[in-house]
């Protein structure tokens, strides 16, 4: 998942002037603030930045052809110092100063409503655009954008329309903030004994705390909840666990959400969109609702057959568990059992045991090998900084160059493993973005890699999953995405793409994780550093095609969910959940609770967009097949072409025209079906 906020980190102590900061210094942000040193700074951030959009509103009729510059300056300003103030609440490893982070991310979203309906700005870019001709063609594209968003938050229209939709962006911005923030202080625990979680490894069971009657203690976090909905052979306790998961924040954020369902509706409305799905398509590459619904339609009708298949599988497969078990067979195959009977079809048909594959992917090994092939295909160079500023010891910093020429392109941190309020899910959060300065310098871009892999115990080193190391090697496709971006604007920086694309470039990356010459790369055994024998890489590379039907109804079932409610007035999210879960997948969600309650994406920026995962899934297949399948994942000439086509421009150009530039002809969906193994 990716993380895009206008805000990012400066490069000095706060108390240092803003003004005298020097961002084209190496990121060695100060991240040990204090709650207090936040609320000290972050007025003075504000009014600085107020001031620059102020200097845009004021320009007169013969200042107008410095308008480019003073607008890409005080986006640049905004993007380059906010995140300073709001990206602690996603890390830090105190409570106070994630609080006070909360309330300064609210203060920001405030100010960024407010900047973003200011009809005087508005005003002179619409005026620049009829009397002026930008310099260049990014150039012409960020006026032509600002007017378009200015459209957007209703700025053509009547004052009192204009009040409103700022009322209604303010509220959503809040709203947004306080359902992660519910998520991140989420603290729920269940315990269960160890004849309840039967089936779990001792090396899993192991690591994890247990109280003084001997019940070990779970929470909800992805280490925790996926191996043992995974592998746990008791009924009972997948379905507790998986029931308490779909719970999670059930009253805190259902009504959180059900007011954003209302507040979008009321807001597109007031923007003459009939839903607020039409809104936020028209300026995405889908354009319409009905092409959307089309697409997820006919998505739900091809897999209908192999789902049976995979579901008639599970069937049998829980029949004869339960009788090994001395347990009841309902005769149905439910939520809490479908990544049990994932893992067992992989470990079954496909002989391929993960536990027995972990042991191939200790973190640090996963890590190197990440490294060695990103700046091998891209041609790139990374050095680790020692002792980063950081802001814990689990973060590690590394600044990246262009192998060629030497020039410094920006910075990543890696934040691996997880701790109590941090951020629970795996993201990329953009922290400052790679824009060209007045003197002919460029800003290079910082971002954080943000994951909850297992962390290691006292005798053995952080083992990945597979499915960890996909994870992985997606996330950093986002980090290298921000990074290698050279737009012009930090309007365009990065994955400034259009929604409905972002994840495609992260996408194809994932299929590194399923080449045997790059696995090797990534993988050696934990105590000894052996290849993973060859039989079982085979193995794990054919087990690609297992599960694929129900994988992809998964997520279509949430594709479904997102329209369905952004099509609406007001919604139900509990029943509209469960019909779309039943609809795809044959069951409903298990019942009094809310899964869309802890469905961060619903709340965090993918509203009516969550399509755009399998959407972009179609693209970044057709971009693998067609550019690195025969060329090999380790080509440089082909990760050049990717680096040069996709990640350079960020959003300068659309994403239709960046897939052409890279295909060379029209995208199209044979890939896609090619890899998933239907026939087109």
């Amino acid at each position: 998942m990716l993380i895009r906020r206008l805000v990012v980190t400066t490069t000095t102590l706060l108390s240092r002037s803003l003004s005298t900061l020097n961002i084209m210094e190496p990121q060695m942000t100060r991240w040990n603030m204090s709650a207090g040193d936040l609320e000290k700074g972050l007025d003075e951030m504000l009014k600085k930045s107020r001031s620059l959009y102020d200097g845009v509103a004021d320009l007169k009729p013969n200042e107008m052809p410095s308008l480019v510059e003073k607008l890409t300056e005080a986006h640049r300003f905004y993007d380059s110092v906010s995140t300073f103030f709001d990206f602690p609440s996603q890390v830090s490893g105190d409570k106070s100063v994630r609080d006070a982070s909360v309330e300064a991310d609210k203060k920001l979203s405030e100010f960024s409503v407010e900047m973003s309906a200011r009809k005087d700005v508005f005003d002179v870019v619409c005026s620049y655009q009829n009397t002026q001709t930008p310099a260049t063609a990014e150039s012409k594209r960020l006026v032509e954008r600002v007017i378009q968003n200015g459209k957007r938050v209703g700025l053509h229209l009547d004052k009192e329309k204009q009040e409103r939709i700022k009322e209604i962006n303010s509220r959503l911005s809040n709203l947004g903030i306080q359902f992660q923030n519910n998520m991140n202080e989420d603290k729920t625990t269940l315990f269960f004994t160890p004849d309840q979680l039967k089936g779990c490894s001792q090396d899993f069971l192991s690591g994890i705390e247990k109280d003084e009657e001997g019940r070990h203690k779970i929470t909800l976090q992805y280490p925790h909840l996926y191996p043992i909905l995974r592998e746990c052979v008791i009924e009972d306790t997948r379905k507790q666990l998986l029931v308490a998961r779909y719970s999670m924040c059930r009253d805190q954020n259902t009504p959180i959400l059900e007011e954003l369902v209302k507040l979008r509706a009321e807001k597109a409305k007031l923007l003459g969109f009939e839903t607020h799905s039409d809104f936020i398509l028209d300026a995405r590459m889908a354009k319409s609702r009905t092409t959307v619904a089309t697409f997820i339609d006919d998505m739900v009708s091809k897999m209908k057959g192999p789902l049976a298949k995979e579901f008639d599988g599970f069937l049998k497969m829980k029949e004869k568990e339960c009788a090994e078990n001395g347990e009841a067979f309902s005769g149905t195959v439910q939520p809490w059992d479908i990544y049990h009977y994932m893992q067992i079809t992989v470990k079954e048909q496909y002989s391929v045991d993960q536990e027995l594959l972990k042991q191939y992917f200790p973190i640090d090994t996963v890590t190197k090998g990440l490294l060695e092939i990103y700046q091998r295909i891209f041609n790139l160079r990374f050095e680790k900084i020692s002792e980063p500023a950081a802001w814990h010891a689990d973060a590690s910093l590394h600044s990246v160059f262009d192998a060629t020429s030497g020039q410094f392109l920006g910075q990543f941190y890696m934040d691996l493993h997880p701790r109590e309020g941090k951020y629970g899910h795996a993201a990329v959060f953009g922290l400052q973005p790679s824009v060209a300065l007045p003197t002919g310098d460029r800003q290079p871009a910082v971002c954080a890699l943000v994951c909850n892999f297992t962390a290691p115990t006292a005798d053995k080193p952080a083992l990945l999953t597979h499915g960890e190391v996909e994870t992985y090697f997606h996330e950093f496709g986002h980090a290298m995405h921000q990074i290698c971006s050279q737009a012009e604007h930090a309007l365009f920086a990065g994955t400034s793409v259009e929604r409905d694309f972002v994840e495609a470039p992260s996408q194809m990356l994932e299929n590194w994780c399923w080449e045997p010459e790059s696995l090797k790369l990534m993988s050696g055994h934990y105590k000894d550093g052996s290849a993973i024998p060859d039989e079982l890489l085979s193995k794990l590379v054919a087990s690609k095609a297992a599960n694929v039907a129900t994988s992809t109804c998964r997520q279509l079932v949430f594709g479904m969910f997102d329209q369905d409610i952004h099509t609406r007035e007001s919604a139900d999210t509990a029943a509209c959940f469960s019909a779309a879960h039943e609809k795809v997948m044959g069951n409903p969600a298990p019942a009094g609770t809310n899964f869309a309650a802890q469905f961060g994406h619903m709340a965090g920026g993918y509203d009516a967009q969550y399509y755009g995962y399998m959407w972009s899934e179609v693209y970044s297949d057709d971009m693998f097949q067609t550019v690195f399948k025969d060329a090999g994942v380790l080509s440089q000439e082909a990760g050049l072409k990717y680096r040069t086509s996709i990640l350079q421009p960020g959003g300068s150009i659309d994403a239709f025209d960046m897939l052409r530039n890279m295909l060379g002809r029209e995208p199209n969906s044979e890939a896609f079906f090619k890899a998933k193994g239907f026939a087109v």
